[in-house]
């Protein structure tokens, strides 16, 4: 009796030493993950984007302002002519902007697309969640919208975008965005109409002839000290896209889509194809499962290839841990990706490189 009372006292003794050490064990766990936050990452190697965002979070500002910050240097800097004004001039050689902003505690999102003669497209986008009960403006109404919010009219023409310009319509008007109409529109300029008797031919050549950085996109996630999640996009588009057309960047869950009870996620790439799939609320919803961010962003983009095998596109995504990954499909002459990552791990915001899939 006294050796079985003497085992169970053991077995108390025990268990009260256990109860601790697990105690302590998620304890540390807990530490390992909160010493990953806050975390900025951001498409592509903009590092003034990344470096001002990260900046926005150590002087207390919130997610929302270090995605709008960071997103609004890009538009300043005319990050690769393809964010912002002078760039990406479309049919008519106009430059016109699209942007969404996302947060990920409210769900609430603002978007702006097909944005005229106003520079601060992702501050225009923050005034839609703040001013109004809309989720997305278009157009010339958008434009209205921005100049009520207190944004000056400028023209967003630049001496570099007239001159993009011009060298296409010297080109033929090659490469363009219309298919199966006439005149032929893989050889001459417009304007197209629909044929009298309609044939349709597939466009095999789409992507060897438009430039890989017709579409780079900043997308955006940042991740607060306690996993409050926000998320956003600015482009000036698709160069010589046909007027009025709108891609992924302005789609919530498309350009990109946060969630601070999962992650964040963000696309950058052929909007037209992407936006088609979801990529960014797909990927989160991968990562809300329990899915690593890298694995998760590889299956969104795994899926896009299953319907569309040479389409050129990329996803960022992380989870309120601070974990973080990237994906790419693979084309000749896009064989890596390269996007921005700042966090307490990191010495200063750091260019990290992925090999496409």
């Amino acid at each position: 009796m006294a050796a079985a009372a003497g085992s169970h006292g053991g077995g108390r003794r025990r268990s009260a030493v256990v109860v601790p050490l697990l105690l302590v064990a998620l304890q540390l766990a807990g530490a390992a993950s909160a010493a990953g936050l806050p975390l900025v990452i951001n498409t592509w190697a903009f590092r003034k984007a990344a470096e001002t965002a990260w900046r926005v979070l150590q002087q207390g500002g919130s997610e929302l302002d270090a995605v709008e910050r960071g997103c609004g240097q890009c538009e300043i800097d005319q990050c690769d002519g393809s964010v912002g004004y002078g760039g990406s001039p479309d049919e008519s050689g106009e430059t016109t902007l699209d942007a969404m902003i996302m947060d990920g505690n409210t769900m609430e999102v603002g978007a702006v697309a097909d944005l005229r003669r106003v520079k601060n497209a992702i501050g225009v986008a923050r005034k839609v969640i703040e001013y109004t009960k809309h989720t997305l403006l278009v157009g010339e109404s958008a434009s209205l919208f921005a100049v009520r919010m207190g944004f000056p009219y400028e023209d967003l023409t630049t001496q570099n975008s007239l001159s993009v310009y011009s060298k296409w319509l010297n080109q033929s008007c090659q490469p363009n965005y219309w298919k199966n109409v006439v005149p032929d529109s893989s050889k001459s300029c417009g304007p197209y109409k629909r044929p009298e008797k309609a044939t349709y031919k597939e466009e095999e050549e789409a992507i060897s002839r438009r430039s890989f950085h017709n579409h780079d996109t900043i997308g955006m996630v940042v991740i607060g000290a306690r996993g409050a999640v926000a998320s956003g996009t600015s482009t000036n588009g698709a160069i010589h896209k046909i007027p009025g057309r709108v891609g992924d960047s302005p789609i919530a869950g498309a350009g990109s889509y946060a969630d601070s009870t999962a992650g964040g996620a963000a696309a950058t790439g052929d909007g037209d194809i992407m936006m088609r799939f979801l990529p960014s609320y797909q990927a989160v919803e991968y990562m809300r499962r329990g899915t690593d961010p890298t694995v998760a962003c590889q299956k969104v983009i795994s899926r896009i290839q299953k319907y569309v095998p040479r389409f050129f596109g990329a996803v960022i995504c992380a989870n309120t841990t601070g974990s973080y990954g990237a994906a790419c499909s693979k084309l000749p002459g896009f064989t890596q990706f390269h996007f921005m990552v700042s966090s307490p791990l990191l010495n200063q915001p750091t260019e990290q490189v992925v090999d496409c899939i």
